[in-house]
């Protein structure tokens, strides 16, 4: 698999408790799995904020923008019960550090 040339950053405090939010993820994972284009994502949480993020790596812009414009994007906040507006940071993807290897 090719590496990534584009990734995505989410970031948000949620409402729930942190064990409902990991049921949460539990719970979506077979949809984000089935997205054409995602080929990895990463869901993380900061402890010493309270911020969950996902970082999801995408194969080219048109999987992304399709992703974007999608149900399943459309119901994250209130999947996750999100706090606020989410901080959404893309990135086009530079170089890989290891040429041949992908997330």
């Amino acid at each position: 698999m090719a590496a990534p040339k584009l990734v995505l950053l989410v970031k948000f405090k949620s409402t729930l408790p942190h064990d409902e939010v990991v049921e949460v993820v539990h719970s979506r994972a077979d949809a984000f799995r089935a997205l054409p284009g995602l080929t990895q994502k990463y869901y993380l949480c900061d402890q010493a904020t309270g911020e969950y993020a996902g970082l999801y790596f995408w194969d080219g812009p048109e999987s992304f923008a399709e992703f974007r414009d999608s149900a399943l994007r459309a119901t994250i906040a209130q999947a996750y019960q999100v706090e606020g507006e989410p901080r959404i940071e893309v990135f086009d993807v530079l170089t890989p550090l290891r040429a041949g290897t992908h997330v």
